[in-house]
């Protein structure tokens, strides 16, 4: 029943509170039979030990639950800017979203990141104005935030009844009723009355602003509104779904999550306008074909005979082993049963199926499209992956993370368990696509590198504490980028006796610098039938190692676009090797006459602090070579826009605490690499 079930992600920046909503809906659709406080480090989301002593959500965790015959499969996702591939890979497999804002800071920098990924997976989404009960919150504010910042429709279906400590419920805009909560249930029984006096006029003006919005984006019920007939809640309640499906218009409720206020109206929006797996456009595919790739559109069909599903999240339990989350996209997969790894080309057994409810598990037979279940038993299956048959290969688009950023050395702190630490970081880093490793070879130390500090000061405890290996780590130091600045052509021919044998190869490679953020790009304009297959594969192979492997200083390269112009092919002396070293040597060569130049990583930086602190906390940012943007006041107090280079942003929370006397608080995203001066 495609229709009963919803995939959702709950998202949001940091402390805004999608844990503790996310912990209310669980409890009032019966899912837990007691709520837990994310202070406690008892919140059914945050289970791992690491979530719990640092009160923020750290790897997105999904769960099961039914509300009124609806199963909703749930996904908490983490607000940090550190673990934003969390939220990445959440968002890339769900049908929908719930944005918390919250009702004092409205749209916060990880608010807009989380955003701009929703539009990027084309996610319809609903709003929760969080926080209602806080000192200076402001429900209008927070949606006219929202519609300055992304241009998208908000509509109330509820206006909050006082604010702050004043907060008492919501008008419920559709019933035109007055919903009050009972705090002594916590908030699992409340009372619907008819609208008071004082809100009466409020309540009325709202609701025409209400129908009047929904009415223009629907051509039936904009006749209706121009005739001026009565327009039914239900077909209201069915033009509001559809213009939510469609983003055109982004639902508004609001309550206080922490308060037990507003969060059964959120689950009944949930249900009623965000869409169903079968609702949403078909997943993109491609084909694999021997010698073509075929663009393909995967339906949600439980029924299909070809099984498609992708593998969004790896995560390892101690127990289990490698637990492989999964969505599927079509047709059925039953424990027991091979998979074909249609990116990897291997066949892999699924032993068990599992429903996932944040640490706990519950056997399942089988999982069809549209829903959501972790595999055990898949060996080689990474995030990203797509599982399906040998006879339909189709391959689903994959989910692309962000490059790290910052490095640190790390080293066991006895030679006993450099073995245990390496495949450490192996299982870790197939958890995570942000964290990588790898050996220096000029300094000979271990090298972890992730998205920012907390992230590798995170990933470091849970060496110690989770995988009981005991390390010492340096300084963090930034991950640099190589480019080029100029377009340049090199031709290599290469030529070396192996074992009496003569291998030969010659190609001519053309570079050029591409735009800022674009990444790098290869591509071949050579098509001659006489030259294998195998020739084309090893040079490509080589060019993508290249880029990898640096220029001068063995950064990572970045934005450079390499076309492989012409080919001399002699099947006598020809091999793959030969290729591959001739590439390489092309490469290095055509880099290092295109004046190379080395990158450093800038960071969007966003401070909140009082007005009377501005000049300081802007003092602080230009000392660290850092240029204001633009600054604007939000609920009394002032926002200062800025980019500053990261090399240079260790301590700024120190001294940018000192000097507002704990006042201030700041977010910092990656913005993009630029050349180091």
């Amino acid at each position: 029943m495609l229709e009963k079930m919803r995939n959702i992600g709950i998202m949001a920046h940091i402390d805004a509170g999608k844990t503790t909503t996310t912990e209310r809906i669980l409890y009032y659709s019966g899912k837990i039979h007691k709520i837990g406080e994310i202070d406690d480090g008892a919140a059914t989301m945050d289970f791992m030990k690491q979530e719990q002593e640092r009160g923020i959500t750290i790897a997105s965790a999904a769960i099961t639950t039914e509300w009124k015959g609806y199963k909703i499969n749930i996904i908490d996702t983490p607000g940090h800017v550190d673990f934003t591939a969390e939220v990445e890979r959440s968002l890339r497999v769900l049908d929908g979203a719930v944005a918390v804002i919250c009702a004092v800071g409205w749209v916060q920098p990880q608010t807009e990141t989380v955003w701009k990924q929703a539009d990027e997976f084309h996610v319809p989404r609903i709003c929760f104005v969080n926080k209602m009960d806080r000192v200076g919150a402001d429900f209008f504010g927070a949606m006219e935030d929202v519609r300055k910042k992304f241009g998208c429709e908000p509509v109330a279906l509820e206006i909050p009844m006082g604010s702050g400590q004043d907060f008492e419920g919501v008008i419920d805009l559709l019933k035109m009723k007055e919903i009050c909560w009972d705090s002594e249930t916590e908030g699992e029984k409340f009372t619907e009355s008819e609208i008071s006096d004082e809100y009466k006029e409020l309540a009325q003006e709202w609701r025409e602003k209400l129908v009047d919005t929904v009415a223009s984006n629907d051509e039936e019920l904009t006749d209706l509104y121009i005739e001026g007939k009565e327009i039914s809640v239900e077909q209201l309640v069915s033009a509001l779904r559809k213009a939510t499906i469609n983003r055109t218009l982004v639902p508004f409720l609001c309550g206080s999550s922490r308060h037990n206020q507003g969060v059964q109206p959120l689950i009944d929006a949930v249900v009623a306008y965000l869409p169903s797996p079968d609702e949403v456009p078909p997943a993109e595919g491609i084909h694999v074909k021997r010698n073509e790739e075929e663009k393909i559109l995967v339906k949600c069909d439980p029924d299909s005979k070809t099984p498609a599903g992708l593998v969004f999240k790896i995560q390892y339990d101690r127990e289990a082993g490698i637990l492989c989350f999964v969505r599927m996209y079509s047709g059925k997969i039953s424990t027991g049963t091979q998979v074909y790894n249609v990116g990897k080309k291997k066949r892999e057994r699924v032993n068990r199926i599992l429903r996932v409810n944040a640490n706990r598990m519950e056997q399942m037979d089988s999982v069809s499209a549209g829903d959501i279940a972790v595999f055990v038993g898949l060996k080689f299956a990474q995030t990203g992956d797509t599982l399906g048959s040998e006879g339909m290969p189709v391959l689903l688009e994959s989910v692309k993370f962000p490059e790290p950023v910052i490095s640190i050395a790390i080293e066991p702190e006895t030679m006993g368990d450099r073995a245990k630490l390496q495949e450490t970081l192996e299982i870790l880093s197939r958890e995570d696509p942000t964290f990588t490793f790898r050996d220096d070879e000029e300094t000979g130390q271990l090298v972890i590198s992730g998205m920012g500090e907390l992230h590798l000061d995170v990933l470091v405890t849970r060496i110690r504490d989770d995988f009981k290996v005991q390390c010492r780590v340096g300084s963090p130091q930034v991950t640099y980028r190589e480019s080029i600045s100029t377009a340049a052509d090199y031709k290599e021919e290469f030529s070396k006796v192996l074992a009496g044998k003569e291998n030969a190869a010659c190609l001519t490679i053309h570079i050029e610098p591409r735009e800022t953020g674009a990444g790098n790009s290869y591509t071949c304009a050579v098509h001659d039938n006489l030259i294998p297959k195998e020739i084309y594969e090893a040079i490509e192979q080589s060019i993508q190692s290249c880029f990898t492997s640096g220029i001068r200083m063995g950064y990572p390269c970045t934005d450079i676009a390499v076309s492989v112009t012409d080919i001399k092919y002699d099947e006598l002396t020809a091999s793959t090797f030969a290729f591959e070293a001739a590439a390489a040597e092309a490469f290095d060569k055509a880099c290092e006459s295109a004046t190379p130049e080395l990158l450093e990583p800038v960071m969007e930086v966003d401070i909140e602090c009082p007005a009377e602190f501005v000049g300081d906390a802007m003092s602080q940012i230009t000392q660290r070579g850092g240029m204001i943007v633009s600054m604007d006041e939000k609920s009394g107090e002032s926002v200062i826009h800025a980019k500053a280079p990261m090399a240079k942003m260790f301590g700024f929370s120190t001294n940018l605490r000192s000097v507002t006397q704990g006042r201030a608080s700041f977010g910092m995203v990656f913005s993009h690499f630029q050349v180091k001066v």
